[in-house]
């Protein structure tokens, strides 16, 4: 079994984008639409790579990724956001993200990250 990957992203073209991107390059990818669904799938499968949108409804990616944290499981998070600014990216760094990418990204970005 390949390496466990979560897109937590309410923009279903991200999530869509993302599986066929990572599942061609052996990811085992699942999706989820918003933090709280995003947040049973962790409890349940424990992903090794969680790539998270910072801007959603309900709650934020930050309040999500803070919420990882308090589970104190091995995992990395990768935030994307289509709010990219310096202020974000620190806010997030400070809370554990492995990394930091801005929407629209292209596969090698994602890829490479």
């Amino acid at each position: 079994m390949g390496i466990k990957l979560l897109v937590i992203d309410d923009e279903q073209i991200i999530r869509d984008g993302c599986t066929r991107i990572l599942s061609k390059e052996g990811y085992d990818v699942t999706t989820a639409e918003g933090g709280e669904q995003g947040l049973e799938i962790i409890h349940k499968q424990r992903p090794d790579i969680v790539l998270l949108d910072m801007k959603m409804p309900g709650i934020s990616g930050l309040e999500v990724l803070g919420r990882i944290n308090q589970l104190k499981i091995d995992v990395t998070v990768i935030v994307i956001t289509g709010y990219a600014t310096v202020e974000t990216a620190v806010d997030a760094m400070k809370e554990g993200a492995y990394d930091f990418i801005s929407k629209p990204f292209n596969p090698d970005q994602l890829r490479l990250v």
